[in-house]
C-alpha cells in the first residue's frame, strides 16, 4: 500500500510501473507530467515524505508504505497551497506544462532550506541557518526546466511564498 495525496492506494500487479504511470495511468491523476521520461527535465517531480522524487525514474513498488503528495494534494480550487497562488501572482507559467513539478520542487526546496541542507552554492556548509539567496534558488530549482522562459516569474514565486511562510 502506498499512501497518494492521504488516500491509501494498493500497489501496481506489475512490479515495473514507474511512479510516474501509477500517478497518471493508474489513477488518473494527471496533474505530474511526462515530460523527457529520463529524469532530465522535472515535469514528473512529487513529494515522497516531504522530499523531491523524479517519479518517471521511481519503480512505484519502491515506495510501499510511503506518503507521496502530487500537485492535486497541495491545495484545492478554493484553498491552494501558497506556492501555486504565487506562482499565479507572479507568472510564474507560461504553457503550464511544467509548473506541477516546479511548484512540487519549490516545496520540497522550500523543505531543505528549513532543515539546513546545503547546495552546490551554499557558502557557509556549517552554518544551521541557510539563507536563500536567488542565485541559491536557481541551484536548488535547476532540474526542473521551464522551455518557455518563465524562470524568473518562478523565482519571484519562490521569494513571495517564502516572505509569506515567515511572517
Amino acid at each position: 500500500m502506498i499512501t497518494i495525496n492521504g488516500t491509501g492506494v494498493p500497489l501496481p500487479d506489475d512490479l515495473r510501473v514507474t511512479l510516474l504511470d501509477l500517478l497518471r495511468d493508474g489513477l488518473n491523476l494527471s496533474g505530474t507530467k511526462k515530460g523527457c521520461n529520463q529524469g532530465a527535465c522535472g515535469a514528473c517531480t512529487v513529494l515522497v515524505d516531504g522530499e523531491r522524487v523524479i517519479s518517471c525514474l521511481a519503480l512505484a513498488v519502491q515506495y510501499e508504505g510511503r506518503s507521496i503528495v502530487t500537485i492535486e494534494g497541495l491545495g484545492t480550487a478554493g484553498s491552494l497551497h501558497p506556492l501555486q497562488q504565487a506562482f499565479i501572482d507572479h507568472d510564474g507559467f507560461q504553457c503550464g506544462y511544467c509548473t506541477p513539478g516546479q511548484i512540487c520542487s519549490a516545496v520540497g526546496m522550500m523543505d531543505e532550506i528549513r532543515r539546513g541542507v546545503p547546495s552546490h552554492v551554499t557558502e557557509d556548509l556549517a552554518s544551521t541557518t541557510l539563507t536563500l539567496s536567488r542565485d541559491e534558488a536557481r541551484e536548488r530549482m535547476s532540474g526542473n526546466l521551464c522551455r518557455c522562459g518563465a524562470h524568473n516569474g518562478i523565482i519571484d514565486a519562490i521569494f513571495d511564498a517564502r516572505q509569506e511562510a515567515a511572517e
